[in-house]
């Protein structure tokens, strides 16, 4: 089996109001539900956001240095992921095209590197 990154951006999330944002959820969780049911589900999670940052961190003269920010330039912050384990590129395909229609909004699949593979 192998791992791969289910994932979009919150930018990617057109305006909602609250009660299609629920609406959404729910669609969301029957579908991370059956990926649980199913023992593809690793982990997941939503709900994240600009106002989610904790911090920002880079390397100086070899030490982190955290601060609030300024924040790396960028317009796109992650919105949620899933982490599934399935047998390939196919069937990671599969659950994120479950999701992107449930939510309505792009999904990206990233494949993780397997043991001892490089990128």
């Amino acid at each position: 089996m192998t791992e791969y990154l289910i994932a979009f951006n919150d930018e990617w999330v057109p305006p909602h109001t609250a009660a299609e944002m629920s609406a959404k959820g729910v669609a969301a969780r029957a579908v991370v539900d059956e990926m649980r049911a199913l023992g593809v589900l690793v982990s997941s999670n939503g709900g994240l956001d600009e106002s989610t940052l904790v911090c920002s961190v880079e390397a100086r003269d070899g030490e982190p240095v955290f601060s609030d920010g300024p924040y790396a330039e960028t317009k796109e912050h992650l919105g949620g992921f899933a982490v599934v384990d399935v047998a390939d590129d196919d069937a990671a395909r599969y659950w994120a095209g479950r999701l992107a229609t449930a939510l309505d909004w792009p999904q990206e699949v990233h494949r993780f590197p397997g043991a001892g593979e490089n990128r």
